[in-house]
């Protein structure tokens, strides 16, 4: 440890100094900020950090010293900004430092180096961005750097190109094989400009193969992609850097360029696309590429009628045009244009764009204005002018949504034998799947008798057609009880394998944009496939799309840092093809995230399904789990709470988990004490119900990874009439889920935190009547990067509180919600970009119909079974 007779320019001068501040916990003083300890920390108390989101603290070194460089050593802390002051008396203070995070993050190690002072008293003024975090400050040290300078220091860089200054989160486009230079200019701390002609410059791209710079700041671009400019300048000792983007583009890769144009229709991702009666039509704009014949179409939709057909038109590369529509606008409905494309060479593409005039004679009172009962008494939807509308959820359950679960008859009865059960009901499970599955794909029920049924271990079901039924999840009934210490899942429903794709399949999709709700695609080669095929549908996300929704810029996570840019990643829809005309294939279906030619398209393709198994049900349960009680814990997602709690976690994890299953259900039971989930459906599986399951008083600690009762990572499946407390993410959507999935008439109480797409980029889930908190949004720098967790998510008559965000390229739907409209993570001090609010509509009052999901699949199957 240091002491304060060492040489100046190494000493800390804080070290062991008198210490006052707003606040200390009861194992957090604030003198632990200068005893020269790793292991000890300050740490206000939360009531201080909530009051005005200041805290400070002070030290009073004895008597006047010079200095210019403070050192923070930080444990957490969700800070905006912090500054320095210093005082000869204690009473007139002035500023030394100042530091905004926004601007590079703040780290465990925080150094600021600053014009040398004189003062006794150094104060530490911190601004909280998030009081609920907690802060802790392991050493706040305080020096004399003699190889620094007297006088204005180095405070920031500027670069410019083009007469444009660009900062972190700027863009600078550029052609490819083009040249751009750079110029910088430093700014000092009294605001006056730096001489930069001693200082020290280190210029990079984060790939040379995009972008190239030279130690003159020539920047070359080279091919497409998007890289990161970062320049590190050192003057005089002080080291600052300073970063943007360059996208470097070739126009070439694109096909053609169309857009639509009105003076009054609102083409924007995710907004109605309304347009007056009597209006002029909107004029579709053209500029092509390459060589190529474009044919234009204006269809009404609704009426299924085409209005207008102008002759097939042959372009050169390079030419523009703009196609028109004679007279205005007649009769009420949904419109398309479509636009058909040939290229030179024998690619045909395809691409449309949407408006729909509403009868003002047909009132929609209390319903949304964008999906309503229409005049065939079923659901008229308004898309925005590119198509994408709200998904149609009603194929999410088992047998494809509205199939009614089937009454299996019992082909074994147990009853409880005393000790581990787990070998018991696991050799009646192995004998059931020896038997031959009948025409409806089952071999039988296993039937728990009422009871108490120790299981130590895992139950595993790796069979098609098996159902494990009990006598009521009621006191009386059938019980398991989760015995041992052991970490586990207590029943899996695993099938063998994943779904394996056919490669030889592959083929492009034709469409230039394929809206979010889409059951219709084209595709490149149609030949190979027919009518009933299991196929994925991929969706490309390529770098160019990443660095659009801002997911390769998340800002780092305050001091812990671990935050993980994005890369490219695709997702994979599992359809079955219904219908086809030549290279356009009908889906049973929607899209649940639009397929953009420009962000890297997507493709087709046939997959065999031989290791996944079906027909599988769990049902009328209850389910209790041991735990030791005497292991407490206070502190909730890592902050100290204000109560102990029980935090055993040496014990079963899951209920049930799914895997490698499709057509499967889980009713009517509940659970207690697990430390994740009641029913966790992993990604390959799809048509599964959970239905009028409980789960309550979950026994962990409250932090990551915990408390999920309803956890859904696969597609294609509903939770309905679900009650959960003691939850941190009740009703939760896993990363990248393909969707669409359905939450309807659930509800969480005494939840610790919210429901929610819980990270990085799940599309198409609805929640429908959930009464709870649901944050649907940016989720920024939480977890390793969390980032836009969800897209085109519905909320549908929710009660509570709701966040719910626009993620760019995309839209979240907020209808009907009653209850408070929740604070968004971001945008905060630390972050300050803008985040759209999603579609909002009805605050305050519910909407007709009650139910989404139940009216669609009233629409689609006119007699649907809802239970």
């Amino acid at each position: 440890m240091m002491t304060r007779t060492e040489v100046v320019g190494e000493t800390n001068l804080a070290l062991a100094c008198a210490v006052t501040c707003s606040s200390e916990s009861a194992n957090g003083a604030g003198s632990q900020a200068v005893d020269g300890s790793e292991s000890t920390y300050w740490q206000p108390l939360g009531s201080d950090q909530k009051d005005d989101n200041l805290v400070w603290l002070t030290v009073d070194l004895g008597r006047n010293f010079s200095f210019n460089k403070i050192q923070l050593k930080l444990a957490s802390g969700f800070i905006s900004s912090y500054r320095i002051r210093y005082s000869h008396d204690g009473v007139a203070w002035r500023d030394a430092y100042s530091r905004q995070t926004a601007v590079g993050g703040i780290r465990t190690k925080e150094i600021a180096v600053f014009p040398r002072v004189i003062g006794r008293y150094v104060s530490l003024d911190v601004m909280l961005f998030d009081p609920e975090r907690d802060v802790q400050l392991i050493d706040f040290g305080i020096y004399e750097q003699a190889s620094i300078p007297s006088g204005p220091l180095l405070d920031h860089l500027v670069f410019n190109v083009g007469g444009m200054d660009y900062g972190q989160d700027d863009t600078l486009a550029m052609q490819v094989n083009n040249h751009a230079q750079l110029a910088w200019r430093g700014i000092l701390t009294d605001g006056s400009e730096a001489d930069l002609t001693k200082a020290e410059f280190a210029l990079s791209s984060s790939n040379e193969n995009v972008m190239s710079v030279n130690e003159n700041g020539k920047l070359t671009s080279h091919q497409s992609g998007i890289t990161q400019f970062l320049a590190v300048v050192n003057l005089d000792g002080v080291t600052k850097e300073s970063s943007f983007f360059v996208d470097v583009f070739d126009s070439t890769e694109w096909v053609v360029d169309l857009s639509l144009e009105h003076p009054s229709l609102v083409c924007e991702t995710g907004q109605p696309a309304f347009l007056d009666m009597d209006s002029p039509f909107p004029a579709l704009h053209v500029r092509t590429a390459d060589g190529m014949t474009v044919q234009v179409t204006l269809v009404n939709v609704t009426a299924d009628q085409q209005m207008w057909t102008h002759p097939a038109t042959k372009f050169a590369a390079g030419e523009a045009a703009i196609f028109t529509f004679p007279g205005e606008v007649r009769e009420a409905g949904q419109y398309r244009i479509n636009a058909e494309i040939e290229v030179e060479g024998g690619l045909t593409y395809f691409d449309a764009f949407y408006f729909t005039v509403q009868n003002p004679q047909i009132s929609i009172d209390g319903q949304s204005r964008i999906v309503h009962i229409g005049e065939n008494g079923k659901l008229a939807y308004v898309p925005d002018f590119k198509g994408n509308q709200i998904i149609d959820f009603s194929n999410c359950g088992y047998g494809g949504g509205g199939v009614a679960i089937p009454e299996i008859a019992p082909v074994i009865s147990l009853e409880p034998v005393e000790g581990d059960n787990t070998t018991h009901i696991q050799d009646a499970i192995d004998q059931v799947a020896a038997f031959p599955r009948s025409l409806s794909g089952f071999r039988g029920t296993i039937l728990l008798k009422k009871g108490v049924y120790p299981i130590d271990g895992t139950l595993r079901i790796m069979a098609s057609g098996i159902v494990l039924r009990g006598e009521g999840h009621e006191d009386g009934g059938t019980l398991l009880y989760a015995t041992g210490t052991k970490q586990r899942d207590l029943i899996e429903i695993m099938g063998e394998s994943a779904p394996c794709p056919l490669t030889e399949s592959l083929t492009s999709i034709t469409d230039l944009y394929v809206p979010s709700g889409a059951r219709t695609i084209h595709v490149q080669d149609a030949s190979c496939y027919r009518v009933g095929d299991t196929v994925k549908v991929l969706r490309y996300g390529n770098e160019r799309w990443i660095h659009a929704i801002g997911m390769d810029a998340i800002r780092m996570r305050p001091v812990t840092g671990g935050t993980v840019q994005w890369a490219p990643f695709q997702l994979e829809f599992d359809r079955v093809i219904t219908h086809m005309v030549g290279n356009c294939i009908t889906l049973d279906a929607p899209i649940a995230n639009a397929i953009e030619s420009r962000w890297g398209g997507g493709a087709i393709m046939k997959y065999e399904d031989e290791g996944r198994i079906e027909q599988i049900g769990i049902e009328y349960l209850r389910v209790v789990v041991s735990h030791d009680p005497s292991i407490l814990d206070s502190r909730i997602d890592g902050n100290e709470g204000t109560a102990t709690y029980m935090a055993d976690e040496q014990h079963a994890i899951n209920c049930i988990f799914l895997d490698h299953v499709i057509n499967a259900w889980v009713r009517n039971v509940v659970g207690y004490h697990f430390q994740h989930a009641l029913v966790q459906v992993g990604r390959d599986t799809k048509w599964i119900t959970i239905q009028d399951c409980s789960a309550f008083a979950f026994i962990s600690v409250i932090t990551g990874g915990r408390r999920y009762p309803f956890h859904l990572m696969g597609e294609l499946t509903i939770v309905q009439r679900a009650y959960t407390e003691t939850a941190r993410h009740a009703f939760a959507v896993d990363a990248r889920v393909s969707g669409p999935n359905v939450f309807l008439d659930c509800e969480s109480q005494k939840d610790y935190n919210s429901s929610e797409p819980h990270h990085r980029w799940s599309v198409g889930c609805l929640y429908d009547n959930v009464k709870g908190r649901i944050h649907i949004q940016d989720r920024g720098w939480l977890g390793s990067g969390h980032g836009w967790s969800g897209a085109n998510y519905v909320t549908w008559n929710t009660s509570n509180e709701l966040v719910s965000q626009q993620p760019p390229t995309a839209q979240n739907y907020a209808i009907g919600h009653v209850g408070s409209q929740g604070k968004p993570l971001l945008p905060s001090p630390y972050d300050q970009r803008l985040r759209k609010e999603a579609y909002w509509e009805s605050f305050g009052s519910h909407v007709e119909p009650r139910s989404l999901y139940i009216q669609q699949l009233q629409d689609r199957l006119i007699q649907p079974n809802l239970t």
